[in-house]
């Protein structure tokens, strides 16, 4: 079966998905895996979240490029009496920054996508500007790896339009999700991966070929050059952070099984060479998140950390002191999804500079919070309470973050992020307070 034609059907009973009831079931069993409540408010209908959030991000599988090609060639002449080419016999024609996501099938993680895709027309006849968008969403949505995600593309476009040539370069971002230790303790941890990739055919194929220069040069403004793009059979597989784990913990055999289901829910051989360690890694990167009594763990954290500290002497109403840019990591417990970012924290002191132990216990106070299965509103909450113990009742909390789910499913707007604020005593009743210590967050954050 070609690249034009590959779709799978996954089968109906009484008008629900056989395939999304696999995913709820093996989804239920993760969460009983991570010790958690799967009859608690909050996780109640996350299987069903999770199994909609998969199906729709790996649609991919349910498409062909034939459906979509099929009726958007148009007739368009070429030059008639100049020496060169344009038009529907040779001209260039670039489709650039298209924003797709894709689930790495490494990881099962979403990885970001900007792609930019070329054609030179043949035959007198050019395909609508959209199609090439379509056609790339195809193969995004599915299972991915960059370089085969840019192959499959290139390669459906050749056949399907049958154009000189076919050229596709991949900007692809991959979240490298920390484990707690390191996010404690390395402040100079990277929070993506980034790789570029290449694909041609036609008059592509050659990769020294002078058209590469004049399509890469229409994207010298995206920072890319012929450099920077890996060609085809040169990437290095571990370009998925999960790669790069030389041991992974023994996993329950049962939350590898739910795994496995899920893939082939989806539509795939867990028995694939590419997909046989996917279900250890996820369930290795889930555990990140285990239920383990972190609220017990952290009250006597705290109360150790105050004897040790003087965080709170007489304060001090006309300063507001402030710990900024407090990285976390986190799981959404609605779509079982990471979301990432900052927290700001303010109080009112007689002391313009917290203490080294303090800033410390700050900072793991946010760690402690954020490696769980949460929301952002009550990690907020949570944060701006357990601050309020050690700095004192007068406390304000900003936690601006990037959500996954928000990116790679429903509204896909790359850039978007969210804003949660907590105000406490003086905070809570005091504009001025509040607005002097929002001026002061960096917007860069």
């Amino acid at each position: 079966m070609g690249v034009l034609d590959e779709c799978y059907n996954v089968g109906i009973e009484n008008g629900v998905s056989v395939g999304s009831v696999a995913i709820e079931d093996a989804v239920r069993v993760l969460l009983l895996g991570l010790g958690e409540d799967i009859n608690r408010e909050g996780l109640r209908k996350t299987p069903l979240r999770v199994a909609k959030a998969l199906r729709d991000g790996t649609r991919g599988y349910h498409q062909n490029v034939k459906d979509i090609v099929s009726g958007a060639l148009f007739p368009e002449s070429g030059l008639e009496s100049c020496v060169g080419s344009a038009g529907g016999a040779g001209g260039l024609v670039i489709v650039r920054d298209l924003d797709l996501f894709s689930y790495c099938e490494s990881c099962l993680l979403p990885f970001q996508v900007k792609c930019h895709v070329g054609y030179i027309p043949s035959g007198q006849r050019v395909v609508g500007l959209s199609k090439l968008s379509r056609v790339a969403e195809v193969f995004a949505k599915r299972l991915q790896d960059p370089q085969r995600l840019a192959n499959e593309i290139c390669a459906a476009l050749q056949h399907s339009i049958r154009p000189t040539g076919v050229a596709v370069v991949l900007q692809c971002s991959h979240i490298h999700f920390p484990n707690f230790q390191t996010a404690l303790f390395d402040p100079n941890h990277q929070g993506c991966v980034k790789l570029s990739v290449m694909s041609g055919s036609g008059a592509f194929d050659d990769e020294k070929a002078s058209i590469w220069t004049d399509f890469l040069g229409l994207l010298r403004f995206r920072g890319l050059t012929a450099e920077d793009a890996h060609s085809r059979g040169s990437l290095d597989k571990s370009w998925c952070p999960s790669r790069t784990i030389c041991k992974m913990a023994a996993s329950d055999p049962s939350l590898l099984a739910a795994v496995s289901s899920i893939l082939y829910a989806l539509g795939e051989d867990p028995l694939r060479e590419d997909l046989v360690d996917t279900p250890a890694r996820f369930v290795n990167w889930l555990m990140n998140f285990k239920n383990s009594n972190v609220d017990m763990k952290l009250n006597g954290f705290v109360r150790g950390s105050k004897r040790e500290t003087s965080l709170t002497p007489p304060r001090d109403f006309s300063h507001i002191c402030s710990e900024l840019n407090l990285p976390f990591w986190s799981q959404c417990e609605h779509h079982l999804l990471p979301f990432h970012g900052v927290v700001h924290i303010g109080y009112y002191s007689s002391s313009r500079v917290i203490s080294n132990v303090g800033k410390s216990l700050l900072q793991s106070v946010v760690q402690f919070y954020g490696f769980k299965l949460q929301v952002q509103e009550r990690l907020t909450r949570q944060v701006a309470e357990v601050a309020s113990s050690i700095l004192g009742e007068d406390v304000i909390v900003v936690v601006e973050a990037s959500h996954t789910c928000m990116i790679s499913r429903g509204i896909e707007k790359l850039g978007s992020s969210t804003a949660t604020i907590a105000v406490l005593g003086r905070f809570s009743t005091d504009p001025t307070a509040r607005a002097k210590f929002l001026q002061i967050i960096p917007s860069s954050a």
